[in-house]
């Protein structure tokens, strides 16, 4: 999730427990999507759309996350 954000990415998952958590979740569902895709786990349509909503929920906060970082530390 937003390679460009490495590095303030490492930074706040050490100095932020909400955007650890942000960022765990948005990991645990893209490997679940990807199994969902790859044939290795089933869902229906509807669930799957739902977990990707959600992902893509988790993706905007993290950014919005990392802007606040980044406008704190004048990066």
């Amino acid at each position: 999730m937003l390679p460009e954000y490495r590095e303030i990415i490492s930074s706040l998952k050490v100095e932020n427990a909400h955007f650890a958590k942000v960022f765990e979740r948005h990991n645990e569902l893209d490997q679940k999507i990807e199994d969902v895709d790859s044939g290795r786990e089933h869902l229906e349509p509807l669930e799957l759309d739902t977990l990707k909503r959600e992902k893509l929920k988790l993706k905007d906060e993290a950014y919005a996350l990392i802007l606040e970082y980044k406008k704190a530390h004048n990066l």
